[in-house]
């Protein structure tokens, strides 16, 4: 498989399990903070599948940093490269610290004889607030970055870049603790893949 290819389908399968991930989340757990928690089967089947499904979206986002990167080749400009690089691994990390304190709510929930109000409230405020305050920014800082190397190298389109930058200064702008916001990330990466795929295909043609 080729890079761009690689990168492409790496990005795309991030974007499907991340953004099932989340959903899930975020349907299992309550909108408002002060809710007494439910622990009904399905909310718990949900939290489960998405802490199962979070670390193979992670595997695909490393991938997907790997081949992107590689695709700079001798154009790598080492500042931006280190950025694209940290913010990238700093957004993962974050990512997966907030599924284990998910982990560690549902693990709570299952135990009756524990009192679990306060632990699952302050559970999900830290799960939020690494997710929508830290993960969310080092998103954004991926994006900027990744955005200006394109826009030196020209290795994607100025308006591609112009996108990204929109897109990233959003997610460094707007403060919610919604997980509905994090989603904006793997529509982002979902559709630089399509692109990236879409590009193959059109010079496979021309080859052919």
């Amino acid at each position: 498989m080729t890079t761009p290819r690689s990168a492409a389908v790496a990005g795309i399968l991030f974007a499907v399990l991340f953004a099932t991930s989340l959903i899930l989340l975020r349907i299992a757990l309550p909108e408002d903070p002060q809710a007494e928690p439910t622990w009904a089967g399905d909310d718990v089947s949900r939290i489960s599948a998405a802490l199962v499904i979070a670390p193979f979206a992670g595997i695909a986002f490393l991938w997907f940093i790997g081949v992107v990167r590689d695709r700079f080749g001798q154009l790598e400009d080492r500042f931006f490269s280190t950025v694209f690089l940290g913010s990238g691994l700093l957004f993962l990390a974050s990512v997966f610290v907030s599924m284990a304190v998910a982990g560690g709510v549902l693990a709570i929930g299952r135990h009756s004889d524990i009192p679990q109000d306060m632990i699952v409230q302050f559970g999900r405020e830290v799960m939020l607030q690494i997710n929508n305050v830290y993960a969310v920014r080092m998103a954004g800082v991926f994006m900027i970055s990744l955005g200006t190397i394109w826009l030196r190298t020209g290795l994607m389109p100025r308006w591609l870049a112009v996108t990204t930058y929109v897109v990233a200064l959003t997610l460094l702008l707007v403060v919610s603790l919604s997980l509905w916001v994090t989603l904006v990330f793997p529509a982002w990466v979902l559709l630089i893949s399509i692109y990236i795929l879409a590009v193959r295909r059109r010079e496979w043609r021309l080859q052919g």
